[in-house]
């Protein structure tokens, strides 16, 4: 090999931080580089520096050689998670009452199913004890004679090895002999004690013959088969294991977990144990650098498939006290849908108070679930048949066995699936008819007005009386204030919001009770099957604060009833099926949506409920309108507002102030105009196209100014808008 051939490059490796510098007194302080940023001098053993950089790089992760001091060790047990010293559904009331409830039920059916097969268990018995007296004979001769070791003795005498059969001899007559004196021991006690049952009475007699035929027909039961019957059929899903998990994390196609199962990757880690968690279990997983919980949550219909389970057993969500990319799955034994439903807490007896939380169904894991409808508006959406209507008569139920509050109902479908609200409600009404439309549209009217007459009453009160400037339950239990909680209730809002001439109307006034009710005991439940922009108006949608979304089709109606983004970060009405009737998601009562299954009330029970309710408010004085029998039709039926203005303007007038039209008003129908502000006609006048601006006019003493006003010219265009063209 030629001098001139290179041998190869000199590659340079990397010094341990730990690893002491060469002591050879030529080794030289400067280290000679081609790279022009990397120092020329290295380190010392002795620099401050020498665990920090290594040939010019910098050590981001130190070596961990220092065991923890004791405030490390302080401060990692604060962060440290404890589990509960008592179980968790020990400390629920209503998980602890199911249990035992459901512990209770369990061991009376198996007790109950047993007794009544008494006989039948008593003649399997009596059949099978022959067999077992044989089995007790021919087991007491062996074992007297010691015949489990003849087969010893016999391969002895095959292989004529006489002393190991004189030994096993030996041993045999020693055992022998001892086992038939005990044997006759046993016989002789035996002999005796039937002697005594003799002597004894038929009870005793027949209670030991029962006894000995039991154990002897225990004894002649074939291995294979049993003796007492299954009382209950055990249909237990298998066990979550970490294995099937991770087999099924790994169907989903997404990439970095494909690495991090493949060959040399980091693997999915479990922080804490597979445990059971109510009727399911509960798996608390890493997902890899990169992967989310709501990637997971995009893709349970093909979870469920990689865990071989229903698709209503499987139940992913992040755990929002974490990092994102922890992922809690819970794997139920049944069927969400297949589950029998509990009934609903209030079903027979108990009140509501709406300012505390209502039971409105239960989540997955069967737990139950909450709503506070107090200084809250709610919506319903669903697609149609998903269970929406059922879900709206929970809160109603609710409300009517609330004495103090008033409720007001339209269901604008016609069908009368809310008509057991007739037997409580103040205003009701039924049908898709524009008479119930007006009807409605008159009702929210009314409770616009309403909203300034709370707002009145309520700033005239003293300031240590009105802390919080809202409506409280000791300020609505002063029946003078007349600060009841109010419930107006619309299903199928949809078919008035998307009226042609009373829709825009309707839109305006239920934004605003939903933006000023809420602190005024004003409380709106909406429900619609056709949640769009054109049904269901933006101002609504996006202040209402609690949320009920069933079965829907689409990522536009998803996002209209529970919020913008939600099907985005995983929420998604849309992966319910068919059989999911009555489980949406509920968004709103807690920090994060959840899924939820209302309490199933049919017909006939909410009728009875209503009816309880009937008697409730009749013994407190609280049934009044519709409900009482009175004539609750609105006064402003078939009135028109512009027609109204239109002629309190007297001739002559091109402009007046809005604080003269409402006196005229006022004076004009006083059952629906009294008590309206300039700020209510302007809200009033605004769906029409109409708003006030500052007009000239004079008061009562000829002295003359700018204020709020309307434009005689602007009411009359409008008021000719709205009447229909004459026929050609």
């Amino acid at each position: 090999m030629s001098m001139d051939t290179p041998w190869g490059e000199v590659i340079k490796l990397p010094v341990r931080p730990d690893a002491q510098p060469p002591t050879s007194d030529s080794a030289p302080d400067a280290v000679p580089t081609d790279d022009a940023t990397t120092p020329t001098t290295a380190p010392r053993s002795g620099d401050a520096d020498d665990t920090d950089v290594i040939d010019g790089r910098v050590l981001v992760d130190r070596p961990d050689t220092a065991r923890p001091d004791v405030r490390t060790k302080m401060m990692a047990g604060r962060r440290a998670k404890r589990r509960p010293i008592i179980a968790p559904w020990l400390r629920d009331a209503h998980e602890a009452k199911a249990t035992v409830r459901w512990a209770v039920g369990y061991a009376g059916h198996v007790t109950g199913y047993h007794a009544a097969r008494v006989p039948l268990y008593g003649l399997r018995l009596t059949l099978r004890s022959p067999k077992g007296a044989l089995r007790v004979v021919a087991g007491t001769w062996r074992w007297c004679f010691d015949a489990e070791a003849m087969p010893l003795r016999m391969n002895a005498v095959i292989r004529n090895d006489a002393d190991t059969y004189l030994k096993l001899l030996r041993e045999r007559n020693d055992r022998v002999r001892w086992r038939r004196i005990v044997a006759g021991a046993g016989i002789i006690g035996g002999g005796l004690g039937a002697s005594a049952v003799m002597a004894a009475g038929g009870i005793t007699q027949a209670t030991a013959l029962a006894a000995l035929v039991a154990v002897l027909g225990w004894i002649g039961t074939p291995e294979d088969a049993r003796i007492l019957d299954t009382a209950v059929v055990s249909t237990k899903a298998p066990k979550l294991t970490s294995e099937i998990v991770v087999r099924a994390l790994a169907a989903l196609g997404i990439a970095e977990i494909n690495k991090a199962v493949g060959k040399g990757g980091g693997g999915i880690t479990f922080p804490a144990p597979i445990t059971r968690d109510g009727p399911g279990w509960r798996a608390d997983v890493d997902l890899p650098y990169g992967v989310t919980a709501t990637d997971i949550m995009e893709r349970r219909d093909r979870l469920a498939s990689g865990l071989r389970r229903p698709l209503g057993c499987v139940w992913p969500e992040p755990a929002h006290d974490q990092h994102a990319g922890r992922l809690v799955l819970w794997v139920g034994d049944q069927d969400m849908s297949q589950v029998k439903p509990p009934a609903w807490p209030l079903l027979k007896t108990g009140t509501a108070d709406l300012f505390k939380p209502i039971p409105f169904g239960t989540d997955q894991r069967g737990r139950p679930v909450t709503l506070t409808l107090m200084f809250a508006n709610m919506l319903i959406g669903a697609m149609p048949g998903a269970g929406k209507t059922f879900a709206l008569k929970i809160p109603l139920l609710a409300s009517a066995l609330d004495v103090t509050a008033q409720l007001r109902v339209f269901e604008l479908k016609g069908t009368g699936d809310l008509d057991f609200a007739e037997k409580v409600a103040h205003h009701y009404g039924s049908g898709a008819d524009d008479a119930t439309k007006a009807a409605c549209l008159a009702s929210l009217r009314e409770v616009h007005r309403e909203l300034e007459r709370r707002a009145k009453a309520i700033t005239a009160l003293p300031k240590d009386v009105r802390p919080e400037n809202k409506v409280t339950p000791q300020l609505a239990a002063r029946t003078s204030l007349g600060l009841f909680p109010l419930v107006f209730a619309i299903d199928e809002c949809q078919e008035l919001f998307a009226d042609p001439d009373l829709g825009k109307e309707a839109g305006e006034l239920a934004t605003t009770i939903i933006k000023r009710g809420r602190a005024l005991g004003i409380i709106l439940l909406l429900a619609t099957q056709r949640p769009d922009k054109d049904s269901l108006p933006t101002g609504i949608s996006a202040n209402v604060g609690i949320r009920f979304c069933l079965r829907v089709m689409g990522q536009l109606e998803n996002d209209m009833i529970l919020g913008t983004s939600k099907y985005k970060n995983g929420i998604r009405a849309t992966t319910f099926t068919k059989q999911d009737r009555g489980i949406g998601y509920l968004a709103g009562e807690t920090d994060d949506p959840q899924i939820t299954r209302g309490y199933y009330l049919d017909a006939p029970t909410a009728d009875r409920v209503a009816d309880r309710a009937r008697a409730l408010r009749k013994a407190a004085s609280t049934l009044t309108g519709h409900a009482a029998g009175e004539d609750t039709a609105p006064s402003d039926d078939g009135v028109s507002l512009l027609a109204d203005v239109a002629a309190v303007i007297a001739p002559g007038e091109d402009k007046v102030w809005s604080e003269t039209i409402v006196t005229r008003l006022g004076e004009l129908r006083s059952g629906i105009y009294t008590g309206w502000t300039p700020a209510q006609l302007a809200d009033a006048l605004k769906p029409h196209g109409i708003t006030t601006g500052q007009v000239w006019g004079q008061d009562e003493t000829g002295k003359g100014a700018n204020r709020r006003g309307v434009t005689r010219d602007h009411i009359q265009a409008a008021l000719d808008a709205t009447r229909p063209e004459p026929k050609r």
